[in-house]
């Protein structure tokens, strides 16, 4: 595309331009796109966790495809850098890469057709810092001011090349003092025009500030299980279901009235392990237990094969993921490992799932059947996703986990791992590992790179995840829906320039 990462986070680029280059593909065939029509999307959640507050923990796809059609976040997913612009048209950093200017994109403005201004997007990255803490807003509240009507300045107090990366996906922006979010004023590309128990019917925004949709709406239907979401789209009574995975993905394939999507490197579903205390404290049974894992029948039986394996490092789609990072099951190393560590084979230990994404529970079943062959025995315990985040997330010693984007190192590293994070889901706290991330943040050039490669090393030597392996991103859409995201993890929500055949 002709852009480096450095000259992409200097002077930013067209909204229009860059955002649909990076992140749209071409499935569904060709043709000149037609404006008209309603796409009917199915996509997973539970009236238990619906949120409609954008600065709150979206973990509904189905509320996060709705935020994210009707907000604006200040950046998104891209391919190659990983960061695209969306409500900033373009930013720029101080010689020291301490103060960060963002440049709100001209002719924004909100649903209710008010401009979008310098106050309302402070206002909104100061209450987003509030409500979701550091792992949202790498920026304290104070520290992120206005500069004029159309540019906010993030102030940070260490050096930070990463800034437009870190402030991806979630930095939604509403009207200044906003806290009733039942209206969904936004400045997106498709406008709330009703919402009922988890579904929602979008319609286009023909004032949005970049290329306006060509769908006359968009309707969303949630579903409480992949199953339920797959039957709906071999059914018709869908016209895509976002994430639906691989068993309906199979299913589908053939079909001369539906196409299938895959997405490489869309979700992460793997292993906390908590690091600070507890069974699994001891680095060596941490390494133990990634060792007593099959990892390609692990894809094989929970992606079905539309998967690939991993190395316990997160970021595989990241454009400096290191490759020769590997680990191949050793029963005998594993085994060795535990007794060196004094593990207690003899008791067994709570292994907690949920059914949050497609193949999770299986995922859990299968590795404890696995680990039983090193002589490690766990209770898989299959509980409810709201008990789960009240209860086990954060706090558990082994839970199965998922992300959906999986594309940046120095993102997941500096939201997941560091000391610092209020998501620090294995309690990782070493001072190394922190002290290499704040270098990563501060660098460029092939100083980002080595401290890129040294974060991926630690994790995979003494981290708390086990990342086994990555499934594709499996969407299935009816035949005449065109130009859906090809880019994996929650890049799969920018629907915007998708159209009806």
């Amino acid at each position: 595309m002709g852009f480096t990462r450095r000259q992409l986070f200097r002077s930013g680029v067209g909204v229009t331009a860059l955002l649909l280059a990076s992140a749209c593909g071409t499935e569904g065939g060709s043709g000149a796109a037609q404006r008209g029509g309603v796409l009917r999307v199915g996509a997973l959640g539970t009236a238990g966790r619906s949120e409609r507050d954008p600065h709150a923990n979206l973990s509904n796809d189905s509320d996060f495809l709705i935020a994210s059609l009707v907000y604006d976040a200040l950046t998104v997913p891209g391919a190659d850098p990983t960061v695209a612009p969306r409500l900033a048209a373009r930013w720029e950093a101080s010689p020291d890469n301490r103060r960060w200017t963002f440049t709100i994109a001209p002719g924004a403005t909100f649903h209710n057709g008010a401009p979008v201004t310098a106050e309302d997007v402070v206002w909104s990255m100061r209450r987003l810092r509030s409500v979701g803490g550091v792992s949202k807003v790498p920026v304290a509240e104070n520290d992120i001011t206005a500069d004029g009507t159309d540019r906010v300045v993030f102030t940070v107090p260490e050096p930070n090349t990463q800034l437009p990366l870190l402030l991806r996906l979630m930095t939604f922006t509403v009207p200044k003092n906003t806290t009733d979010f039942t209206a969904a004023v936004g400045s997106g590309p498709f406008r709330l025009e009703s919402y009922q128990g988890g579904n929602a019917r979008l319609v286009r925004n023909d004032r949005w500030h970049g290329t306006p949709p060509l769908l006359d709406a968009i309707e969303v239907t949630m579903f409480d299980s992949v199953t339920a979401l797959g039957n709906a789209v071999l059914g018709g009574q869908i016209d895509l279901a976002s994430n639906v995975g691989a068993i309906a993905g199979r299913t589908a394939a053939g079909r001369a009235d539906l196409q299938v999507i895959r997405r490489p490197d869309d979700t992460m579903l793997g292993v906390a392990m908590r690091t600070a205390d507890g069974p699994f404290a001891d680095a060596r049974v941490r390494t133990a237990l990634r060792l007593g894992v099959d990892r390609q029948a692990l894809v094989n039986q929970v992606h079905s094969g539309f998967g690939t394996v991993a190395a316990d490092v997160l970021g595989t789609a990241d454009p400096l993921y290191d490759t020769a990072l590997r680990r191949d099951r050793d029963i005998e190393r594993a085994t060795t490992l535990l007794r060196e560590a004094n593990f207690d084979t003899g008791r067994s230990y709570p292994f907690v799932t949920k059914a949050e994404v497609a193949g999770e529970v299986e995922s859990a079943k299968v590795i404890a059947t696995q680990l039983a062959e090193i002589g490690v025995r766990l209770d898989v315990q299959v509980v409810e996703s709201a008990a789960f985040y009240d209860s086990t997330w954060l706090n558990a010693p082994l839970y199965t986990v998922s992300w959906g984007t999986n594309d940046s190192v120095v993102f997941l590293a500096d939201k997941l791992m560091t000391t610092g994070s209020n998501r620090n889901e294995t309690a990782f706290h070493d001072p190394e590992f922190d002290a290499v991330d704040a270098t990563a943040l501060a660098a460029t050039g092939e100083d980002y790179t080595q401290a890129v490669r040294r974060l991926q090393r630690i994790e995979f030597e003494r981290g708390g995840y086990l990342v086994w392996g990555m499934a594709d991103g499996v969407d299935i859409a009816a035949a005449t829906v065109r130009d859906l995201p090809t880019l994996g993890g929650f890049a799969r929500v920018q629907l915007e320039r998708a159209w009806l055949a």
